[in-house]
C-alpha cells in the first residue's frame, strides 16, 4: 500500500472558517469499509476518482448514496464509507462556527448528516469537483479552493461571543470541562447555554465534549499505538479503561482494538496535527 497526504494552509481571508486543506491519494489494499469518525470539524470531501460510496450516515437517515462531493456535519457516531483500492481527493476541515458563512447552511442543520455538496446554499461549491479535476498538483488545487471559497463566503453575523468562548475553552481543555462550569463562566444557565451552543455548533456541549475527548484519544492512538488503554484513558479524561471502551463503541461503532486493526495501518503515515478522521 502506498499513499500521500499533503496539508495546505487556506487563504488568510478564510481564517475562522477553514482550518486546513488535505490532499490525499492511497493505492493498494484498503479496508472495504472506512469509518468516518467524529471530530471537531464540519468536513467536506471531494473525490478526484470514483464517487464516494456512503453506506450510512451517523444519523441513520442516509442508507446508501454515491457522491462526488459531500459535507459531513458534526456527529456523535460514525459514517460508514465503502472504499475501493484507489482513494484520491481532497478534504476540507471547517470550523462549525463558520459553516453558515461558507456553506449557507448552519452546523445545526448538518448535525449527524452526510449531504451532497451541490445541495449547499452556495452554487459555486457545486463546481468544485470539476474544477479541481481540471488542474494538476496540490498547490494548484489548493489555489482553486481558495478562489471558490472566498467567492462563496458571505460574512454573516457570527455566534455570540459567549458561544465562541465556550467552544474555544472546550477545545483547549480537550473536552474536560463540565457544562455547568462553562455556563457559569459565561453567566448563562446550563439550559440556555446548551440550546444556544447546539444551534451554533451542531451538538450540545456535553456531546461536543465527548467528541473532543474522543478525537484526542484517537489522535494519541495513531501516534502512539502501543500506549496502554488504561494510560490513554487517564490521559484523555476518561474515568478508566472501561469508560474509554464504552465511549469508543458509542462514537466509533467499535472498540479501540478493532479500530486499530482495521484502520491504523493506513493512518500511521498520515498527516500531522489534530486529526480529522474521514
Amino acid at each position: 500500500m502506498s499513499g500521500e497526504f499533503v496539508v495546505g494552509r487556506p487563504h488568510p481571508g478564510l481564517r475562522g472558517y477553514v482550518s486546513r486543506y488535505i490532499g490525499y491519494r492511497q493505492e493498494g489494499t484498503l479496508p472495504a469499509v472506512h469509518r468516518g469518525l467524529p471530530s471537531r470539524h464540519v468536513v467536506v470531501i471531494i473525490s478526484l476518482a470514483e464517487p464516494i460510496h456512503v453506506i450510512s450516515s451517523p444519523d441513520g437517515l442516509r442508507s446508501s448514496a454515491t457522491l462526488q462531493g459531500l459535507v459531513g456535519g458534526m456527529q456523535s457516531g460514525p459514517a460508514l464509507i465503502g472504499q475501493t483500492d484507489h482513494q484520491y481527493g481532497l478534504q476540507l476541515d471547517l470550523d462549525p462556527l463558520g459553516a453558515r458563512g461558507l456553506l449557507g447552511v448552519g452546523a445545526d442543520d448538518l448535525s449527524g448528516a452526510v449531504v451532497e455538496l451541490s445541495r449547499m446554499n452556495r452554487p459555486a461549491l457545486a463546481t468544485l469537483p470539476d474544477r479541481l479535476a481540471s488542474v494538476t498538483g496540490w498547490r494548484q488545487r489548493f489555489a482553486v479552493l481558495d478562489e471558490v471559497l472566498l467567492g462563496a463566503l458571505v460574512e454573516t453575523v457570527r455566534a455570540a461571543p459567549e458561544i465562541e468562548w465556550a467552544w474555544s475553552r472546550l477545545l483547549r481543555a480537550g473536552g474536560r470541562v463540565p457544562v455547568r462550569a462553562l455556563a457559569c463562566d459565561v453567566g448563562w444557565s446550563a439550559r440556555h447555554l446548551g440550546e444556544r451552543f447546539r444551534r451554533e455548533i451542531g451538538l450540545a456541549p456535553k456531546q461536543a465534549a465527548r467528541v473532543v475527548r474522543f478525537e484526542r484519544a484517537s489522535t494519541a492512538l495513531r501516534r502512539r499505538p502501543r500506549t496502554a488503554l488504561a494510560d490513554l484513558a487517564a490521559e484523555c479524561g476518561y474515568y478508566d479503561q472501561a469508560h474509554l471502551t464504552h465511549e469508543w463503541r458509542a462514537l466509533a461503532g467499535c472498540t479501540p482494538g478493532t479500530w486499530m486493526a482495521e484502520e491504523l495501518p493506513f493512518l500511521q503515515e498520515s498527516i500531522p496535527g489534530p486529526d480529522s478522521h474521514w
